[in-house]
């Protein structure tokens, strides 16, 4: 008997996909590349990204138990935020470390060029409510006390119940 099919996330699907891709430029995981606006900062995330993890060779005497030597973070910078980075390094450091929860990265590198800004993600408008969704929704949320609350559930319920609007 077949078992049913569920819904995955993407990630979940597209991550051993780029696993070697990732491996082949020194990055054990993708979380520094998907965090790194949280880790940076906004002002230097749009300027700035990781290239590369170089990782120093292990000494063939290094016990197996052993931590590995930290490794160095190669990051392209554009040339008029590259003295900002190189002064924001250590801290730079110490926020790649604690999103991984070890001392992996001992310095940055930077390589100067352009670096191109992630195009912002803009949601689907959902469709606008007829008059009877609006008054189901008004009843569904009604008995909210919560002002902050009650707004939020408004908004989810339009998504809800406005759905996606129809491409013309």
């Amino acid at each position: 008997m077949n078992k049913p099919r569920t819904a995955r996330p993407l990630a979940e699907l597209v991550r051993p996909a780029i696993a070697d891709a990732l491996k082949a430029q020194g990055f054990a995981a993708a979380d520094i590349l998907t965090r790194w606006r949280e880790i940076a900062g906004e002002r230097l995330a749009a300027h700035s990204m990781p290239v590369r993890v170089l990782w120093p060779p292990r000494p063939k005497a290094a016990l197996p138990e052993a931590a590995p030597q930290p490794a160095t973070l190669v990051l392209k910078v554009e040339s008029a935020f590259a003295l900002e980075v190189e002064m924001s390094a250590t801290q730079l450091v110490e926020r790649v470390n604690a999103v991984f929860g070890w001392r992996c990265i001992g310095k940055l590198r930077l390589r100067q060029g352009p670096v191109e800004a992630p195009s912002p993600r803009v949601p689907p408008r959902p469709r606008p409510l007829d008059a009877a969704g609006e008054r189901a929704l008004a009843t569904r949320i009604a008995g909210v006390e919560d002002e902050g609350l009650r707004a939020a559930l408004e908004r989810l319920g339009r998504g809800v119940l406005g759905g996606k609007a129809k491409m013309s």
